[in-house]
């Protein structure tokens, strides 16, 4: 082994303009590749926070069942008022979790008195909303972001603005079906258009959460989802598995 050695080290001192070069190209192979990763890595990390800080949030509460029919958002799988304050009373109690908003998701039809078309609707409350997406904001293409909206008001996708020429300051008409099969409308004022996101959240648009169940006449304060903010990424498995055991632990007791 130590002439095998010996005999490697006088090669490369016999040769060393050919070792240097060797050496060098394995350099800068290396420092590609680090820099490769590092780039992926950043530009993964950044689609990874541009989602979930404008739209997903660090995670979800669902009740049971309403992940597999996420496309069609029925009603019937909105959690009840007591189950809404048993998962905010879970969600409040964690440490890791720093931020918790309710929303109100449902289809409706997107009327401009002239043309209409299909619409995913959330619900939101704007304080509590900004607080899990704080990227939200950003999204705004047109009209004034400052509180995100009022009682009365929609942010309209940039894909339905452009279809139906909607402009900031119309007058739309958000029609849908309630629970009971009732069809209720109203009208709403455009706050704002909002660009779309990577996925199906480029059709839905933006009310106020009581403006929500309003339209759907809801006899209670259901809620569809809860979208939560973790203190950071690294923070949201435990989070994720404390809630999963204090939310258990409820419906037990």
């Amino acid at each position: 082994m130590l002439k095998a050695m010996a005999l490697a080290a006088r090669n490369l001192t016999r040769l060393w303009r050919r070792s240097l070069l060797t050496g060098g190209l394995v350099a800068i192979g290396l420092v590609a590749v680090l820099l490769f990763v590092a780039a992926t890595g950043s530009f993964r990390a950044m689609m990874i926070g541009q989602i979930t800080d404008s739209y997903l949030g660090h995670l979800q509460v669902h009740r049971r069942g309403s992940v597999a029919a996420v496309e069609t958002l029925p009603l019937h799988l909105n959690m009840f008022a007591r189950q809404a304050r048993t998962v905010e009373e879970v969600a409040g109690s964690i440490p890791e979790i720093v931020a918790v908003a309710p929303s109100v998701k449902f289809g409706a039809m997107f009327s401009n008195f002239s043309e209409t078309t299909n619409i995913r609707v959330k619900g939101i409350d704007p304080a509590r909303e900004v607080r899990v997406a704080p990227a939200l904001p950003d999204r705004f293409l047109r009209g004034n972001r400052e509180g995100l909206l009022e009682r009365g008001e929609i942010l309209v996708p940039e894909l339905l603005a452009r279809g139906l020429n909607v402009q900031v300051g119309d007058s739309v008409v958000l029609i849908a079906t309630n629970r009971d099969g009732s069809v209720n409308g109203r009208t709403l004022k455009v706050r704002a258009v909002i660009a779309g996101v990577t996925g199906p959240g480029g059709r839905d648009g933006y009310i106020h959460i009581d403006d929500a169940r309003a339209i759907l006449r809801s006899p209670e304060a259901e809620v569809s989802e809860f979208v939560l903010r973790a203190r950071d990424l690294d923070a949201i498995p435990r989070a994720s598995a404390a809630l999963l055991v204090l939310v258990a632990t409820r419906a037990v007791a």
